[in-house]
């Protein structure tokens, strides 16, 4: 069983314990250990702390060997966003790739199998999946993250995602609460704005959220946003109107409200961590998520500590306090070991049953592949020069996660060369590096960066053979010889083209 170290007060381990920190590195460092045995009860891992699943279950055994109740968090949403896989591409095609698919058991399928995985190497809270309606094209942060533009369709996925998921014993963290689909800002970088009124908060953003209450969601995530027809004043992190009075009371949630991190630019240049948890935490939140940025013991005492003097000084009720401690202990006595391996009997049967398939990842981008061009295509049989138009990565994606279809298609067809390129002359200089060989253009939401569109031109323009991958999402008009909208561009959505490029095929 779990022992707080002696002389840890309980202001002083309730303060720990709604924290979830990240570390450095692939073992857990002393000062994490020493904190878990103070009351820290939450950790977060990131892409540094992966090198492989055995790694991983050494790691969460390590914890676990210091506090068996231990909730390990990740952001592991498939797709784009992987840290599972981060250094190879995911195996799942994420959420925008299920969503073109809409069919909700392959969603819990995915889901569940995913959630298998993460089951076994000792995770059991997953910050996904993203119930983001995508309504505004431009996003820059979310996109292939959601399920759609749709809120019948992203509600429908989500809760699906949320069944499966938790089905193997992984809770869901569904996000970003009150919806960051709307948004042309990246809250890592500034604080987003929708200008939307209620009535239409209330049948876009907040439907998906209502599908996730509904099939059990363990955990929701809060969003960096400004709303102001729901708070003028303060992003929906810290305000009592979003959290308590809109998904407490309104939407009669009662589980684990977690923050999106907090040292993310839209809450952390105004207010600063230690006051932007306290505020968080006031208005509602559980649990405060940082560490992708800030990861040492440093950062652990400032936010406990601010917490603390928070209490003593009134600003924060100490009830309030201990409810947010109290819940993240509930959550943890759901995850407790032994559970993931019950989730195929009982709760669990349907989704464990279906997550034998370790393909359906693959499987699922298959059938996300949508295909415009030539009534008939000539697979290639040549290796082909492939121009892939690199954008900028977002910060919750990384940029150390390969991406596109070159890898795969050297595979089926060795000796396939390529090429990143970016700005006003990519598409010249990719013609250059092409030569005679037959090009494959590769953009991820080609609708965002007209730089992209103008290097699209250029290719299209010299050499019209030229086979087009939209791995973003599709909005710019299909072209080429073949255009292929894969709706992400995780390792199986580039595997799922490559197929379609070298022989044809197309589940």
């Amino acid at each position: 069983m779990t022992t707080i170290a002696s002389g840890t007060d309980t202001l002083t381990r309730d303060a720990l314990t709604v924290l979830q920190p990240g570390f450095p590195g692939t073992t857990a460092p002393d000062w994490l250990l020493r904190r878990l045995g103070e009351g820290l009860a939450s950790v977060g891992l990131f892409g540094r702390n992966i090198a492989s699943p055995e790694q991983l279950a050494s790691l969460t055994a390590q914890l676990r060997a210091e506090r068996d109740d231990v909730l390990v968090a990740i952001d592991e949403e498939g797709g784009d966003v992987t840290r599972l896989e981060v250094r190879t591409g995911s195996s799942f095609p994420g959420n925008h790739a299920l969503g073109a698919v809409d069919d909700v058991s392959l969603t819990l399928e995915v889901a569940a199998e995913l959630g298998r995985r993460l089951a076994e190497c000792g995770v059991n809270l997953n910050w996904a999946p993203s119930a983001d309606v995508n309504s505004n094209p431009a996003n820059p942060v979310i996109g292939v993250r959601s399920f759609g533009a749709d809120p019948g369709l992203v509600a429908r996925h989500t809760a699906a995602y949320v069944t499966g998921l938790q089905s193997a014993g992984v809770a869901a963290c569904t996000k970003h609460f009150p919806g960051h689909g709307d948004t042309a800002v990246d809250s890592h970088h500034a604080l987003p704005r929708i200008d939307a009124d209620p009535a239409v908060l209330t049948e876009r953003e907040l439907t998906p959220f209502r599908a996730a209450i509904a099939a059990g969601t363990r955990a929701v995530m809060s969003a960096h946003i400004l709303v102001p027809a729901l708070d003028p004043a303060r992003p929906a992190t810290l305000s009592p109107r979003i959290l308590t009075t809109l998904l407490r009371e309104e939407l009669g949630y009662d589980g684990l409200i977690v923050t999106d991190g907090m040292e993310m630019q839209a809450v952390a240049a105004t207010y600063g961590i230690e006051r932007g948890s306290v505020l968080a935490v006031a208005a509602g939140a559980d649990a405060i998520c940082v560490g992708g940025g800030l990861a040492d013991d440093e950062t652990v005492r400032r936010l406990r500590d601010a917490l603390v003097t928070a209490v003593r000084t009134g600003e924060l009720p100490e009830q309030r306090l201990a409810d947010a401690a109290e819940r993240v202990r509930t959550l943890a006595r759901w995850t407790a070991p032994g559970r993931a391996a019950a989730a195929g009997t009982g709760e669990g049967t349907r989704a464990g049953r279906s997550a034998g398939r370790a393909d359906v990842g693959l499987i699922a981008a298959r059938r996300a592949l949508r295909l415009t061009g030539d009534d008939v295509f000539t697979p290639l049989t040549d290796p082909p020069f492939v121009a892939a138009l690199t954008p900028v990565a977002n910060i919750a994606v990384g940029d150390e996660t390969p991406w596109g279809v070159a890898a795969e298609l050297g595979r089926l067809l060795p000796g396939t060369e390529t090429g990143s390129f970016a700005g006003t002359d990519a598409g010249h200089a990719a013609l250059v590096a092409a030569g005679e060989r037959r090009i494959v253009a590769v953009v991820r939401d080609e609708h965002r960066h007209p730089w992209m569109a103008a290097a699209l031109d250029t290719l299209l323009t010299a050499r019209p053979d030229t086979v087009v991958v939209e791995m973003g999402v599709p909005q710019a008009p299909p072209r080429g010889a073949l255009h292929i909208a894969t709706h992400g561009a995780a390792r199986v959505c580039g595997r799922a083209a490559a197929e379609v490029i070298a022989a044809g095929t197309h589940a």
